[in-house]
């Protein structure tokens, strides 16, 4: 009996895509402090925002916990890419605990820009999410009130800060840059004198996989994203997905969540990942489809990206 001949659909892949250095740099503190020092390590927080990472990470031996105090004193703790408040440093060296910084460099850039306004005294003010562990990070480096926290350009008219003519803003590193810009827009027009970072806070693997988007977005019918749900990152790439015409755009965590029938009349589908998400589920992903449809895949690479973050000293020595 004859097959049925599949259906001619194009998967354009966006590059850059998946993960970036910081990612890969956790992720590598992680797998050493278990090669150093053995299973268990403890890590606070997810390391990254993805639950197949987060997955393989505990079967080598990472145990998760949301706080400190569920750590024992005599294993070794990992504070996430996101970044911590002060507070948890202070705690792990007064408890005599062996912790490492996962915190990606590029947020560490803005929590030394932060603490530098403040010594200068400035009060800040950062744009990002609320009660994203990057924000809450980076609002625990200065003292309660010296960061106000805004998220849309609507919140910048209602904000009160102490001197208008002292301040400063940060942003999470995670933004769409579209929308960032336009609440620095409205920050700048509301307080003439307010002072921006030297260079973009927003890092440079958000912005390269949004531009990636932006480019494919005209070839396509649909868009499908990697990544989690509490995945800033990702969930950005799919608001930059529909603002820049692609109706359909969504966020899938592995192959076997894409709505098939939603997509079903299109003949173009553009693929990306986010930052925290690995090329294994993209991988997965572009076979899904090869068993559906007579496939085509192109490459729609906007930047290359060569950035490689260092993980701690201690992690190089012997034990």
């Amino acid at each position: 009996m004859d097959q049925i001949p599949k259906p001619p659909l194009t998967l354009y892949l966006a590059a850059p895509r998946g993960f970036c250095a910081g990612v890969d740099r956790a992720i590598k503190i992680v797998e050493m402090a278990i090669q150093k020092w053995g299973a268990p390590v403890y890590v606070r927080h997810e390391i990254v925002h993805n639950k197949y990472v987060v997955d393989s990470l505990r079967e080598k031996g990472a145990i998760f916990v949301e706080e400190l105090d569920e750590c024992p004193d005599d294993r070794p703790v990992i504070f996430s890419a996101h970044g911590v408040p002060k507070a948890v440093p202070a705690e792990a060296r007064r408890r005599e605990m062996v912790f490492l910084d996962a915190t990606c460099p590029l947020v560490s850039k803005v929590h030394v820009e932060a603490e530098r306004h403040h010594q200068n005294g400035l009060q800040m003010v950062m744009i990002g999410h609320q009660g994203h562990p990057e924000v809450l990070g980076t609002m625990g480096q200065l003292p309660e009130g010296e960061v106000i926290l805004v998220e849309t350009v609507e919140d910048v008219a209602t904000i009160t800060p102490r001197d208008p003519e002292r301040l400063a803003f940060i942003t999470q590193t995670t933004l769409s840059v579209d929308d960032t810009a336009a609440i620095v827009t409205a920050l700048q027009t509301r307080f003439p004198a307010i002072i921006g970072p030297a260079k973009e806070d927003i890092c440079y693997a958000t912005t390269n996989r949004q531009a990636a988007v932006k480019v494919v977005a005209p070839k396509i019918d649909a868009l499908l994203v990697i990544g989690a749900e509490n995945s800033s990152n990702s969930k950005r790439l799919v608001e930059v997905g529909r603002a820049a015409g692609c109706a359909y755009s969504q966020l899938v965590m592995r192959a076997d969540q894409i709505d098939w029938r939603a997509i079903s009349g299109a003949r173009a589908v553009g693929v990306t990942a986010g930052a925290s998400a690995p090329e294994v589920l993209v991988n997965e992903v572009i076979e899904a489809f090869r068993t559906r449809y007579d496939l085509t895949v192109e490459v729609v690479e906007t930047a290359q990206e060569n950035v490689e973050f260092k993980v701690p000293r201690i992690l190089r020595e012997p034990a």
